[in-house]
């Protein structure tokens, strides 16, 4: 899959959206760390979004899970009486800003980043590679039905993975290699009725509809069967999931053949 022609970037790494299951991309870029492989450029939808975001504005990987490690779904969210969405999200904004620190737009950030959404106006997918960073992320985050849309310059914005939840798409042909990390397989269905439930369900059901082709778009595509079962909002478990994809990509570069070839962005001839 590689090519040999000239491309703007030698290793991309595209991130998947799954809620608190995209700690597993955490884990993921630990292990790429170690090995000596390091992105160039990095899409993300959604989790894989706020990832993207922190990653490449300079915020260590402890310090990410740290950061989430208390935390519980009121601290980000809260009920709202406005249409559009049971739940803002203003809280989740505050302290996305306040983490990621001096940088505000998305073309400022040291590692190029490119945030998909949904436009929700005109039934889109959309990339942001400029913008806000704020805003374009929680826009990526917006589960339709429980978050209210995220307005920008006039059009309204869902989560990316309403479209396209692996954004490998956006770096296919940006990059000489192409790194995709899946984190949202879908879980078995628990049976409940509430309207919530129903709603998260229908987006998981979404996200398994719309990854498959973007998986085969990658040089190595890893993906986190594991952790299924895990909530999509339960912070209480971010710890095992970022074991668990750390545990994938260090499986995952064992077997890759191109990995030395890679290992501290460097090409061997």
């Amino acid at each position: 899959m590689t090519s040999t022609s000239p491309k703007p970037y030698r290793i991309g790494i595209a991130l998947s959206g799954g809620g608190a299951k995209g700690f597993a991309h955490v884990g993921a870029l630990k292990a790429l760390e170690e090995s000596g492989i390091r992105p160039d450029a990095i899409a993300g939808v959604s989790a894989g979004a706020v990832v993207a975001a922190l990653y490449a504005a300079g915020v260590p990987l402890t310090k990410m899970i740290k950061s989430f490690t208390d935390a519980r779904f009121r601290d980000f969210c809260e009920l709202t009486v406005k249409g559009g969405g049971f739940f803002k999200i203003d809280k989740f904004k505050t302290f996305l800003r306040q983490s990621i620190g001096n940088y505000n737009d998305v073309c400022e950030l040291p590692i190029p980043v490119y945030i998909g959404a949904t436009d929700l106006d005109h039934g889109v997918a959309k990339v942001f590679d400029k913008g806000d960073i704020v805003e374009t992320v929680a826009a990526s985050c917006s589960i339709p039905i429980l978050f209210r849309p995220v307005e920008i310059d006039g059009v309204r914005y869902v989560d990316g993975g309403v479209l396209r939840n692996m954004p490998s798409w956006i770096l296919r042909d940006k990059c000489e290699c192409l790194i995709g990390i899946n984190c949202s397989p879908l879980p078995d269905n628990n049976q409940k009725n509430s309207v919530i439930d129903i709603a998260l369900r229908t987006y998981q059901l979404m996200l398994k509809a719309n990854v498959k082709d973007d998986m085969t778009l990658c040089d190595l595509a890893v993906e986190t069967p594991e952790i299924a079962s895990y909530k999509v909002f339960n912070l209480k478990e971010i710890q095992q999931v970022y074991i668990r994809g750390y545990a994938a990509m260090k499986s995952a570069l064992k077997s890759w053949p191109l990995a030395d070839r890679y290992k501290s962005n460097q090409i061997t001839k």
